[in-house]
């Protein structure tokens, strides 16, 4: 684990990581960059109480249950952030202005005002850097088998946004690389014909992949990210999401030359 400059996690805060199954024998590196809602006991819950702390707005609902279930299924390596995503957004560029939101869904985050430079480099250096330096790790076990390992990033997303009612299930993420996407796309309607299935939706995977940006295009790794709608996440789910995606896993880890790099 990296140094801690100006810790803010005490002696019973949980690490800013987890990694489960680091002898995983599937090709495959599972992450789930918004899987906590914790904040450090020092900060006080940023101000906030205890019904914005189970909001959207601090984690992606049911995303780290189901990413557990998969790694399970898949005996594939997972690495879950340990940290809210209101401490700092492991999915987003610490440069960007929605790294540490002041604002998010219109509720207003106390612990996040003004923040000063040497504050918001505390916030990366404690909670975003170990999770994708153990991001790094991870993928050096893996490589160390398979010349090119996949990434498969898993978030959730709400229902309805102002003005918008979002009618996917599933929303499959990707940028330029269409490897692991264009297969998903096909096996996820096919498997699940019910299923109503996004193409880049409700988010584009041209905007919000920052962690397989960083971790996956710039090492030329097969990747994508999946959305899951939250009213569809909940426990009684947590079962079914887990064998349609180990499915069209599966499928998608025997194509031929999938595991080489390649640079898009």
């Amino acid at each position: 684990m990296t140094d801690r400059p100006r810790s803010l996690i005490g002696p019973g805060d949980p690490e800013p990581y987890l990694r489960i199954n680091r002898t995983g024998k599937a090709p495959l590196l599972i992450i789930c960059d918004h899987a906590s809602n914790a904040i450090p006991e020092a900060m006080n819950a940023l101000g906030l109480g205890p019904e914005e702390a189970d909001m959207h707005i601090a984690h992606d609902i049911g995303a780290a249950a189901i990413a557990r279930r998969l790694a399970e299924k898949l005996d594939a390596e997972l690495v879950l952030a340990g940290y809210s995503r209101l401490l700092i957004d492991a999915n987003r560029h610490t440069t960007e202005p929605g790294s540490i939101p002041e604002i998010s869904a219109g509720v207003t985050i106390p612990g996040n005002q003004g923040l000063s430079d040497e504050a918001r480099r505390a916030r990366a250096a404690n909670f975003f850097w170990p999770y994708h330096h153990a991001i790094t790790d991870s993928l050096k076990r893996l490589q160390a088998g398979c010349p090119a390992p996949v990434i498969f990033s898993v978030h959730t997303f709400t229902p309805h946004m102002p003005g918008e009612d979002r009618p996917w299930h599933i929303g499959v993420l990707w940028n330029r690389d269409a490897r692991m996407a264009a297969p998903l796309l096909d096996a996820l309607p096919r498997l699940a014909p019910d299923l109503n299935v996004g193409d880049n939706l409700p988010y584009a995977g041209t905007q919000v992949a920052y962690s397989l940006n960083l971790n996956a295009g710039l090492a030329g790794l097969p990747h994508v990210a999946v959305e899951i709608r939250q009213d569809l996440a909940g426990p009684t789910e947590t079962e079914k999401w887990a064998d349609l995606l180990a499915a069209a896993l599966a499928e998608i880890l025997a194509i031929p030359g999938l595991h080489t790099p390649e640079y898009y």
